[in-house]
């Protein structure tokens, strides 16, 4: 008989530089964090309640779902603990514990398990699930009502309905190092400028996201901003206060970059990113929404598989 060698063969990648998505799940969180701090000082005990409890609350929503559909349990991975974390820094203080909990569940259940879990999702579930509450219940994210009990020591305004209602003349009273240094109200970790900006720029040193879709984004916002504010300067603010503003900066560094739900390809990356710039702030200026970072991004990931189709023409003759 002849003696047969067995040889294995495994798939690619046949190198592994170490990460995992463990690590890129609770550095995106260390990333974020210094944001949330911001928003416990600003809000107090409240603002810890609601991210406690989001966190909490997507991890025993994934952990249900794993026994329920019999599957590994998958909480170790830090997926639903970044939900829950993102999730939190989008919404008010003053959250109630029921929409936390429904906005969870349908974070990790509908927007990631029921597609098939990690990487199998078409929208980014931070977005699909705040996008759902906003439809459903508006008036908890009218932050110029559900936080009027707060004093802040400045303009309790919420900068993008004062932007909405009375033009640049709702806008005098945010100073541009103002909004950066977290002087204005929203989200519990939405309002520290100069936090999420350090944050994203760790993230992108790191290689734990990419640079295009972040840069891109931003240049969209910008430049639409500007040819607006150029258009009529009394109607429409300036090209950085629309930067530093709303979920203009979260979304740019911790939402847009989504890995299932973004494009993977340069060019692709670029359009992806300064569509849903451009797409902001029409609808901030001349839509419905007062901020319409969540609607725009959630847009963009509808027709990500389309943007990630665009490629350069080889080089080459085909012989």
């Amino acid at each position: 008989m002849h003696n047969h060698e067995n040889l294995i063969v495994s798939h690619a990648p046949f190198c592994h530089i170490g990460s995992t998505i463990s690590i890129r799940n609770y550095h995106t969180m260390l990333a974020a964090l210094p944001a949330v701090l911001f928003g416990f000082f600003h809000y107090g005990m409240p603002a810890v309640a609601v991210v406690t409890l989001s966190i909490s609350s997507a991890i025993i929503w994934e952990l249900l779902f794993n026994k329920v559909a019999k599957r590994t349990t998958s909480i170790g991975d830090g997926n639903a603990a970044l939900i829950g974390f993102l999730f939190a820094t989008l919404l008010p203080a003053s959250a109630p514990w029921w929409l936390v909990i429904t906005g969870t569940f349908v974070a990790v259940v509908i927007g990631i398990h029921i597609y098939g879990g990690i990487g199998s999702n078409p929208f980014n579930p931070v977005l699909l699930s705040l996008a759902i509450l906003m439809l459903s219940w508006k008036n908890f994210f009218d932050f110029n009502e559900v936080l009027v009990n707060y004093d802040f020591g400045f303009a309790m305004v919420y900068p993008l309905a004062a932007a909405k209602h009375l033009g640049t003349a709702g806008v005098e009273a945010f100073s541009t190092a103002g909004l950066l240094l977290g002087k204005q109200s929203g989200g519990i970790g939405a309002t520290f400028g100069l936090g999420l900006i350090f944050g994203g720029i760790y993230l992108i040193a790191r290689g734990f996201i990419r640079w295009e879709i972040s840069v891109s984004f931003l240049a969209g916002v910008f430049i639409t901003a500007l040819l607006f504010n150029i258009s009529n300067s009394e109607l429409y603010a300036g090209p950085f206060f629309h930067l530093f503003t709303g979920y203009t900066l979260i979304g740019a560094f911790f939402l847009a970059p989504e890995n299932s739900s973004s494009p993977v390809n340069f060019i692709p990356m670029l359009i992806y990113g300064a569509a849903a710039g451009i797409m902001t702030v029409l609808i901030r200026n001349i839509g419905f929404y007062v901020d319409g970072v969540v609607f725009a991004l959630l847009l963009m990931n509808l027709v990500n598989p389309i943007c990630d189709n665009i490629r350069p023409k080889a080089l080459g003759k085909v012989v």
